[in-house]
């Protein structure tokens, strides 16, 4: 059966280009464990790697109808070398490969590789696949046609058990895999290592799942969540299985449906966040609206689909209604232009009128805390046309102190992305949004990135005019014509509900949410009805609270603003105003 194991020509192999990490015996064996397979099972590995599954599934005994594909010849053929002559090793690309025959399980570790970093030849397969020209597009990961191309290839009621990441789950260019995977069978089981350092190299929160080829669905899936991050050992594989604990969290969650995102959360805190949408709703509609998480679907997506949908979907306000939301500007090097407070004391004392006023204030990510900041750092800042430099003469004349601070640091400051352009090494490099920052509104800024696996809350903080974000922070600004004071959307932001519903709707990686404009713009807003007199009661209490709490930073004025909000998010009491 090894008859075609070595004689296929494959690309020549380069660091990584074939998406390759290598999974660990441990987790082989326990993906192998979840298995439900006999001695006449016909097993697929559709990436075999180095083999690790192969090896796993001969020392538990399975040693036939086993057939493996590998596209990377360098790793073949030391792989095979420990496996008995009836395992089918395949040098070839399962993409391509023509399989006529069905398999009772498919398991392992597929590749995942953004399009944009595939190599050119494998762009060239997926452009002659059928299967990806029916399901897929260059927004699209090589993961999604692995999925895929298994589940065609399983036998009915066959398993299909993947390690990999977990982002597809509820992106919006995954969701023609996942109403693929709804119409043909369903999931029995997920097991979500967070960002569990399972993988050399490579952080990224990753699950194992088990999904059944079927007609036939049972109502739930287990859930099991693994939430801290130490390096997998047997004791924990064994814990995992079947404890409860605060590492360890067992649930079920109803089957996924189509044409919606799948959230790893059970059904009480999906209750909640339903509830938090709804309280913030303003209407329901047949129409497609830019409120609606799934607006923007791939334009190859059937509108029929999405327009039917859409009437059954909740459409609430959001904050993109009532903010201009901008990310902030690119230094390209930082250190360059930051003006010390203590190491550089001595420059700061020796500014000039003139190069006094050539600073901005900035404040950085690190600098920020929930509702206020900490500091804020003076910044070079010669791009204003007011203050326009040609050259580095008129830079030592004018600005020495600048000069002095900028000159040692010329050559890294030369090498910066120039974003198409010629860009002296004293300018900073991209001026995003700088007429939003330069305006003269209050803000509310909030880091670009935040960790969330050992806090529950986001840092959206209030800032003055006049302030600048840099390009670790994302500025807020509330829009011409909004009634509601930006204190009490700033509470909103910081309100429980919302970090539950990033937590689970927002773009995560791992355990970092994403705070670009695109995110922010979706989050749900609760508008005031200024007809109703409570509400506006409300609003003016949840303003002056914020206020206060900003100034003496005391828990209880934050539990009752928090209180105020239960009143005012409490679907139940709104419909009744």
């Amino acid at each position: 059966m090894l008859k075609e194991k070595i004689q296929i020509k494959v690309i020549e192999t380069t660091k990584n280009k074939y998406g390759q990490y290598f999974t660990p015996k441990i987790i082989a064996d326990f993906m192998i464990g979840l298995a439900d397979i006999n001695d006449d099972s016909k097993i697929l590995e559709p990436s075999c790697g180095e083999g690790v599954f192969l090896k796993s599934l001969q020392k538990e005994g399975f040693e036939k109808n086993i057939t493996a594909y590998e596209i990377d010849k360098d790793l073949i053929k030391d792989s095979v070398k420990e496996l008995n002559d009836n395992f089918d090793v395949i040098c070839e690309s399962f993409i391509s490969a023509k399989i006529n025959q069905k398999f009772d399980l498919i398991i392992g570790n597929p590749p995942y590789i953004r399009w944009k970093n595939l190599e050119e030849e494998l762009k060239q397969e997926l452009a002659k696949s059928e299967l990806w020209n029916t399901y897929f597009n260059s927004l699209c990961d090589y993961l999604y046609i692995f999925i895929l191309k298994s589940i065609e290839v399983l036998e009915e009621n066959g398993q299909l058990i993947f390690i990999c990441p977990e982002y597809w789950l509820n992106t919006t260019h995954s969701l023609s895999l996942r109403n693929y995977m709804v119409k043909n069978g369903y999931f029995e089981a997920i097991y979500h290592f967070n960002e569990t350092p399972i993988f050399d190299n490579a952080t990224v929160s990753v699950i194992v799942f088990k999904y059944i080829k079927s007609k036939n669905k049972i109502p739930f899936i287990d859930i099991v969540k693994y939430h801290k991050n130490k390096k997998i050992t047997a004791e924990i594989i064994e814990q995992i299985k079947t404890e409860n604990s605060n590492e360890i969290e067992h649930f079920k969650v109803k089957q996924f449906e189509a044409n919606k995102r799948w959230l790893l959360t059970d059904e009480s805190e999906v209750l909640e966040i339903e509830n938090f949408e709804k309280a913030c709703q303003i209407s329901s509609s047949n129409e497609v609206t830019s409120n609606d998480l799934f607006s923007n679907l791939p334009e190859n997506q059937p509108k029929n689909k999405l327009e039917n949908r859409l009437g059954k979907n909740i459409i609430y306000s959001t904050i993109n209604d009532i903010c201009d939301i901008g990310n902030g500007m690119v230094s390209g090097l930082d250190k360059a232009f930051q003006l010390d407070k203590k190491t550089d004391k001595e420059i700061l004392n020796l500014l000039s009128e003139k190069e006094k006023q050539s600073t901005i204030s900035v404040i950085k990510a690190k600098n920020l805390i929930s509702f206020t900041y900490n500091e804020i750092t003076p910044y070079i800042f010669l791009n204003e046309e007011k203050v326009k430099v040609e050259d580095e003469n008129k830079l030592l004349t004018d600005y020495p102190n600048f000069y002095k601070k900028l000159k040692p640091l010329q050559d890294k400051l030369e090498k910066r992305y120039q974003y198409n352009r010629k860009i002296n090494y004293w300018e900073w490099v991209f001026l995003r949004n700088y007429n939003l920052f330069n305006s003269d509104k209050p803000r509310i800024f909030v880091p670009c990135k935040e960790r969330i696996s050992n806090k529950n809350y986001f840092r959206f903080s209030f800032v003055e005019q006049g302030i600048f974000p840099t390009q670790d922070v994302t500025a807020l600004f509330l829009k011409e014509n909004v009634k509601e004071n930006i204190f009490y959307v700033l509470a909103f932001l910081n309100n429980p509900r919302v970090f539950n519903w990033l937590k689970n709707k927002g773009i995560i990686k791992g355990n970092i949410v994403e705070f670009s404009e695109k995110p922010i713009s979706s989050i749900p807003f609760r508008k005031i009805d200024w007809n109703n007199e409570k509400e506006i009661q409300l609003h003016n209490q949840i303003v002056e609270l914020t206020k206060i709490f900003i100034l003496e930073r005391k828990q209880e004025i934050l539990e009752e603003i928090n209180q105020l909000f239960d009143v005012l998010l409490n679907h139940e009491i709104n419909q009744t105003n």
